[in-house]
């Protein structure tokens, strides 16, 4: 007998601990657990922000689709079979999502599918309900919607849900499991912007989870639209241009730093990124030699071959160390310091003019032991070589500008005379990005000032140039030689253009020995060509690399033209359809149009 009243009193004072724990204690956090059983909240996706180019023109929407989540509060893990078979999903990626939630707060959904296909919303339709699978939960949202044939998809990048590494990250701590985010391009870029901010449904449900009354919605907050300096009938031209060659184009206002152009071949499809791509298209693109993912004008690193010797010519001059006058004789080669370097042909006597638009190579020989591999570096990084451009884009290269200093610093190694030969025509160690390329020539052309590359409209004028003032009469001088590679016979005549005066440089450049390239066919010289227009006062610069061509750079010239052409073309329509605009009898047209419907506002009727 007394046993069984020493067990109701502690039966007793448990009962009295568990209410005081719930009553006293702590009822907030029950009272929460409590209400989270009785309302539902479904998340309402936020819109991404659209991109448009630089006339306003769409490049990025959205579009409506359905979302699957799965409601912790009501999963049973044994349904992830039949409902990872009924959607299409792959059993061991859905289990161990879901085995990721474990430590987060049951309230928390699981987003398992996005943009679902009629069919996976029959099965959900069909089995969804309280007796089936009371997880599964439909919302409706908004995805990306990407140009086809992958125009653009470098720059832009894609989206894609947040990774578990990215989670571990502290720079993504802002961001919760599951969310879609940036991943590459301006899409990672300028993440902040495009991302809105989520709303939320809020309803009453019985115990079985059904709906019961609609409480009230907080609507979701669209993100902002970006424009961006990208000229679409510029970009459609540099890309159909480059067609299936392996290579780059940019085209930049040196003016300013705007990102007229920029294309990547070869390309992918964004859109198959937009939520979670397939690993059967993963690993194709990733085994793919071409590196469809290589964003080639800002990460590409080749040897810029003679695309390099206008800045070679410009240290001569401006140490000096050369005139205009100073000749060379060039007999197919030459020897320096017990080593003959060859030369692509025989110009016999060559001067700056000459050696710029036959591109002799044996005259920048001479040029650079003169003037010196120091004079030659130096000049190279205040035209912007070596170091990163700073463009408003993710995971961009700096490339290589060798110098004494440097080979000391990496390889532990002094610099010999002969190395200096090689970088004289734009060889040995030195690389450059197509973006670094184009923004240095242009900067060249301008007499001493480098803008940073942009890509976002509103940045114009907000970055500090990079300016080292060049002496005018040898900037004429180098012009002028550019301006012969195109217009007299030079090795770039293919990008002549009619009443508009081009300047630009040819380069090939090798990527291996001879020897190597010899016992392997599929490698061969990169094809380069620069230019700009008009040459005495320019407004757009451009640079092509065509990768692995075989060929010299007179054959990428016509891509460079072509880009330049659908530039100047587009700016004369402009100026001829304001001059009709302006034209006296739309002038008049204009002013009497208010007068025909009135300005109620200021109490004048029609006439």
């Amino acid at each position: 007998m007394a046993g069984f009243q020493y067990l109701a009193v502690a039966v007793f004072l448990f009962l009295v601990s568990g209410f005081w724990e719930l009553q006293i204690r702590s009822p907030e956090i029950y009272n929460e657990r409590a209400e989270r059983n009785r309302i539902k909240a479904l998340p309402i996706v936020a819109p991404r922000g659209r991109i448009l180019d630089r006339d306003g023109r769409v490049i990025v929407d959205n579009h409506s689709s359905w979302k699957l989540l799965l409601s912790r509060e009501n999963l049973k893990e044994e349904h992830l079979h039949e409902i990872a078979e009924g959607l299409n999903l792959d059993y061991d990626d859905l289990a161990r999502k879901v085995a990721r939630y474990r430590k987060r707060p049951k309230y928390e959904p699981i987003i398992i599918k996005e943009s679902l296909t009629p069919a996976d919303l029959a099965f959900i339709d069909s089995h969804r309900d309280p007796d089936t699978f009371p997880e599964m939960e439909l919302i409706q949202s908004q995805s990306r919607m990407y140009p086809e044939n992958g125009l653009l998809a470098h720059m832009i990048g894609y989206t894609g849900e947040i990774s578990e590494s990215e989670l571990d990250n502290p720079d993504y701590a802002k961001y919760n499991q599951g969310q879609i985010i940036g991943k590459t391009g301006i899409e990672k870029e300028y993440n902040d912007t495009l991302m809105g901010v989520d709303g939320e449904r809020q309803s009453i449900v019985d115990y079985l989870g059904r709906e019961r009354e609609m409480l009230g919605i907080k609507e979701a907050k669209p993100g902002r639209n970006l424009q961006l300096t990208i000229d679409l009938d510029l970009q459609v031209v540099a890309e159909l241009a480059l067609g299936d060659k392996r290579g780059a184009v940019v085209a930049l206002d040196p003016n300013t730093g705007e990102v007229l152009a920029m294309a990547s071949r070869p390309s992918f499809d964004p859109n198959k990124f937009a939520v979670r791509i397939k690993s059967a298209d993963w690993k194709e693109l990733t085994s793919d030699p071409g590196n469809p993912l290589l964003n080639r004008p800002i990460q590409a690193q080749f040897a810029p071959g003679s695309t390099f010797k206008p800045l070679v010519a410009m240290a001569g001059l401006e140490t000096s160390s050369v005139d205009e006058n100073t000749t060379f004789h060039c007999g197919g080669g030459a020897e320096f310091y017990g080593h003959y370097h060859g030369c692509w042909g025989t110009h016999g006597a060559v001067s700056l003019h000459r050696g710029l638009a036959q591109s002799c190579d044996v005259y920048f020989y001479n040029v650079g032991n003169k003037t010196g591999i120091d004079q030659i570096a130096f000049y190279a990084h205040q035209a912007g070589l070596g170091e990163k451009t700073g463009i408003d884009l993710p995971n961009e290269a700096s490339g290589t500008v060798p110098s004494p200093e440097w080979k000391l610093r990496t390889q532990r190694q002094k610099w010999y005379a002969g190395e200096t030969i090689s970088v004289s025509i734009g060889q040995g160690a030195l690389t450059v990005t197509p973006l670094q390329l184009a923004r240095a020539i242009g900067g060249l052309a301008l007499g001493g000032v480098w803008q940073k590359p942009h890509i976002l409209l509103t940045d114009t004028g907000k970055a500090k140039p990079k300016e080292w003032s060049l002496n005018p009469d040898n900037v004429k001088k180098v012009v002028y030689g550019m301006y012969g590679v195109v217009n007299e016979g030079g090795t770039g005549g293919r990008a002549r253009l009619q009443n508009i005066d081009v300047c630009g440089k040819t380069g090939s450049a090798q990527i291996a020995s001879e020897a190597y390239e010899k016992l392997h066919k599929d490698v061969k010289d990169n094809a380069w060509f620069v230019a700009f227009a008009p040459c005495y006062k320019p407004e757009i610069v451009i640079s092509v690399l065509w990768e692995n061509s075989g060929l010299h750079g007179q054959f990428a010239a016509p891509i460079a033209r072509d880009v330049m052409k659908s530039y100047f073309d587009k700016k004369i329509r402009q100026q001829e359809a304001e001059k009709l605009r302006q034209s006296p009898a739309n002038v008049l047209a204009s002013a009497l149009t208010p007068l025909a419907v009135g300005n109620p506002a200021k109490g004048r009727s029609a006439p």
